[in-house]
């Protein structure tokens, strides 16, 4: 059983994006493991593993657009079931 359970990806476009910021926010915030939050003032990717993406989608959200969201359940995907 993974600890962290869905694969959560998106990007985020934006202004004044601060990707140590949104690092930061993301260490304090949320359970996970993962992150990835690369980019620049405009467009962030985010990558992160988490047992609750929709906190994950509910914050980029405040940030700027939100796009290509990929969520994956890698549980299913380790037991050969598509995720």
């Amino acid at each position: 059983m993974l600890e962290f359970r869905y694969d959560t990806q998106l990007l985020i476009e934006g202004k004044n994006l601060n990707e140590d910021a949104i690092n930061d926010y993301f260490t304090t915030h949320f359970k996970g493991d993962c992150l990835l939050a690369v980019g620049d003032d405009e467009l962030i990717k985010i990558h992160f593993h988490t047992n609750e993406p929709w906190e994950v989608l509910k914050y980029c959200s405040t940030l700027g657009e939100i796009y290509d969201i990929v969520i994956e359940d890698m549980d299913r995907q380790s037991r050969g079931l598509k995720g």
